[in-house]
């Protein structure tokens, strides 16, 4: 087991789809889905390519009445490349005897290698092995090397290189009844020998997109000019050429492709600027070595060493970390900076939710504070450029400040859908998900957090206490004072459970005092006076008058956060939301029995006339939330300043009571479960883990992957290893350790940037290790414990672990 590969050793056309997302490889400006260079969109492959950010909206007619959805668009497909021998059928995979297979997603370099040697109804023998890359340094490079071997016979072969502007959304097939043709053509033309270039825009957010390949022929290393034939139409370009082989010999077809758009920076026209990179891009091997250098750098910042006491399978788990890890920075690497794009919940990875941002921002960016900050800030500019976007939709909803759609696109609207299609029953049903309010909190924590590890004041002088700010004024516009309990209320509103949006038999959508929302506003309203704090006082003064906010409405921020109301039923136990104790209890075992797995509940409730409104389920975790993102004293503080006692002592109770209530629906459910339970249940823990860690590899949800990873998910399973596992913290100026490893991880190593300072972490089930690197930096104040210590650049902090049970 190699914990740097993700090999198949077999072509399964059933498995295909999901292979192709999981193999795709992307530089954070695009990303090409792993597909095989000679297939085409159809029940076993889906070749796709994506632009961060490169969203059109188009209309459907449905049920009467007229839906617009604004979707990630598939691009032109630069990879076709294929082959025929002695003019026989063009290559495919299922009309050919394989001899062997071999698929190979090379994590170190970034590298898609594919090794094939196969039997045509002629008797005749090739070795197929092709290389892919999308170039970390150069983001508007791609390279395909194919090498061809003629095992035992001689003859002609004719290969075909093209662009494919053809193409359309088809990679979800609930959305199969929308618009999906966002592509018009603007050029396809032969620009010399070797090189094409194919010019397509978006039908209505009028990107260009500019694609121009490059394709050259060696045999045995001697440089080929076969007479090339043109297939020229609107939309699709393609060459053809003709090669002879002798037995023995081995022909190599290097295809390299630039592609632009219009809103690149830095450029006259993107056509242009295509063609001229492709002109000037090296051959593949100069190409792969500069692209693997990158590489290289990135695994040296991100990279974590684990040591587990199961070699075998700690050599996967490994290896599915590092993939995870892989897959993040091919959806936001270093080029995000320059680019203005947030982070999407399914990666550009395929065509699921339309690539839109929701709220798993919650669960990627403590990883990347911790890595690349810088990618972090640029993210957060995402959120401030549609701040007045969100001020918009608070003002034409009656609220005032900013208030964030559930899901957002290209310019900050609400792109939520109003109806979804439940591939179960066939019924297109309301969607009420845009009342999940709670998405506001999470920006503001996210700023809040990069802020506390980075101590950037210049960015939340300038960018994120203006967010905060706002996001408060929205909550303290949100609320209502319940006189009779002298409590205010947040009442219509959803939250992260998805699962509720209503009571039962009620027509309007929407509960009332959900836990998870009413604290989060409590903690931002909290945060806004404390950013308020600390600000220097010119620039406060500035925000308050750029804003018009005035001391009564600051005191009414103070109010409310000291006079939420919070519902708990039984002993101890935080209800969901306000009437939770009274719906029905769930046959959980006879559902199973029934339906085997149950992570889609809602669907399969739905199908039979029934809700989940009705029932004790969730589909991830709600309550639960706050566990996750608190530690018990930041909890017991902010319940002691709403007046209500809080005693530790009953986490562990909630935990198993919604735990015993939760389908883990969603992906990011796992994650949130296994780091609650990490003090109190390790075990329980890690096997949780050890589940969210194989969420998409496995496709666990049965046919979710193939349309895009779930990244949210993917970034929590290596947040658990950096944050939840090392017990870091970051508030009020202090790093805080508190280790507690799984009994299974004997040991873990990594590097963090924590306020400038590089920090080598080393930790085993004995002791703890932390290494300052940088000598010129400032002393940065560490606590494991009771015990504070100032740590400078080149000093070691070296100590004993407690030997008895996490606390």
């Amino acid at each position: 087991m190699n914990s740097w590969t993700l090999v198949y050793e077999s072509f399964d056309p059933p498995q295909e789809k999901l292979r192709e997302a999981l193999c795709t490889v992307g530089n954070g400006y695009f990303c090409t889905r792993g597909a095989a260079p000679e297939s085409r969109a159809d029940d076993v492959h889906y070749p796709g390519t994506y632009l961060a950010g490169g969203y059109n909206r188009l209309e459907t007619q449905i049920a009467g009445r007229t839906i617009e959805n604004e979707d990630l668009v598939n691009l032109p497909n630069w990879l076709p490349l294929s082959f025929r021998i002695q003019g026989g059928d063009w290559f495919n995979l299922q009309g050919v005897k394989i001899h062997s297979y071999r698929q190979t997603l090379d994590l170190k370099q970034g590298l898609l290698q594919r090794s094939i040697r196969f039997e045509d109804a002629e008797q005749r023998i090739t070795l197929l092995e092709q290389k892919c890359l999308v170039h970390m340094g150069n983001r508007h490079l791609a390279a395909l090397e194919t090498c061809l071997q003629a095992e035992n016979w001689s003859g002609k072969v004719d290969f075909c290189s093209a662009l494919d502007g053809r193409v359309v959304n088809d990679n979800v097939e609930r959305y199969s009844d929308l618009a999906n043709r966002h592509l018009e053509p603007l050029a396809a033309q032969q620009l010399d020998e070797e090189t094409l270039l194919l010019k397509m825009r978006t039908n209505q957010s009028r990107v260009e997109i500019a694609q121009a390949s490059r394709t050259r022929i060696f045999i045995a290393g001697a440089a080929q000019t076969p007479e090339r034939s043109l297939d020229q139409q609107d939309d699709y370009i393609a060459q053809q050429f003709t090669i002879n082989l002798e037995q023995g010999q081995e022909a190599r077809i290097e295809k390299i492709i630039a592609l632009f758009t219009s809103r690149d920076e830095a450029l006259s026209e993107c056509g242009l600027e295509a063609r001229t990179a492709a002109a000037r891009a090296g051959c593949f091997d100069d190409l792969l070595k500069g692209h693997a250098l990158r590489w290289k750098h990135l695994w040296r910042r991100f990279d974590i060493n684990l040591e587990e006491a199961n070699g075998d399978k700690g050599e996967r788990n490994k290896m599915i970390l590092r993939l995870h890890i892989f897959h993040l920075l091919q959806t936001v690497s270093m080029h995000a900076i320059k680019l203005d794009i947030g982070v999407p919940s399914r990666g550009w990875h395929g065509e699921a939710y339309r690539g839109h941002i929701f709220w798993d921002e919650l669960f990627i960016f403590p990883l990347l504070n911790l890595r690349t900050p810088e990618i972090t800030r640029t993210l957060l500019k995402y959120r401030y450029r549609r701040l007045d976007e969100a001020r918009a939709a608070a003002r034409e909803s009656g609220f005032r400040g900013a208030m964030y759609p559930w899901q957002s696109g290209s310019n900050g609207r609400e792109e939520s859908q109003e109806v979804h299609l439940n591939p179960k029953s066939g019924n297109w049903i309301p969607d009420n998900s845009r009342l999940q309010r709670h998405v506001n909190a999470a920006i503001a924590w996210n700023v809040w957090q990069y802020f506390q590890v980075t101590d950037d004041l210049e960015y939340l002088c300038f960018y994120g206490a203006e967010m905060i700010l706002e996001i408060a004024r929205f909550w303290s516009s949100l609320v209502q004072w319940n006189e009779e309990i002298e409590r205010y209320e947040i009442l219509g509103v959803m939250g992260p459970d998805e699962y509720h949006d209503a009571y039962p038999d009620s027509d309007q959508p929407g509960l009332n005092n959900n836990t998870y929302t009413n604290v989060m506003a409590v903690w931002v309203l909290s945060c806004a006076l404390e950013t308020l704090e600390v600000l220097p006082e010119n620039r406060r003064q500035e925000l308050c008058e750029i804003l018009g906010l005035k001391e009564d409405e600051i005191e009414r921020w103070d109010h409310i956060s000291r006079r939420m109301r919070l519902v708990f039923h039984g002993e101890g136990l935080l209800s969901q939301f306000e009437g939770y104790d009274e719906l029905e209890e769930l046959d959980w075992e006879s559902y199973r029995q029934k339906h085997g797995k149950v992570m889609r509940l809602d669907r399969i409730l739905e199908a039979e006339d029934d809700t989940p409104n009705r029932y004790k389920c969730s589909k991830q975790a709600d309550v639960l939330m706050l566990f996750y993102l608190f530690s018990a004293e930041e909890l017991q503080t902010l319940f002691e300043r709403l007046g209500y006692d809080f005693d530790c002592q009953t986490i562990p109770k909630n935990i198993d009571y919604y735990l015993a209530r939760t389908s883990h629906g969603s992906t990011l459910s796992q994650v949130v479960h296994s780091w609650v339970l990490s003090r109190s249940d390790r075990e329980g823990s890690w096997d949780l883990y050890a589940q969210a860690l194989r969420s998409d590899i496995d496709d666990i949800q049965g046919g979710t992957t193939p349309e895009g990873i779930h990244l949210g998910a993917m970034a929590g399973t290596v947040d658990l290893i950096q944050r939840c596992y090392t017990g870091i913290e970051t508030r009020n100026g202090v790093l805080h350790l508190n280790p507690c490893l799984p009994r299974e991880l004997m040991s873990l190593c990594l590097q963090l940037h924590y306020r400038g300072q590089l920090l080598t972490l080393r930790i085993t089930q004995e002791k703890m290790k932390l290494t300052c690197q940088q000598c010129e930096i400032e002393a940065i104040r560490v606590a494991y414990g009771e015990q504070e210590y100032r740590l400078r650049g080149g000093e070691t902090l070296e100590m004993n672990l407690c030997s008895k049970e996490c606390p």
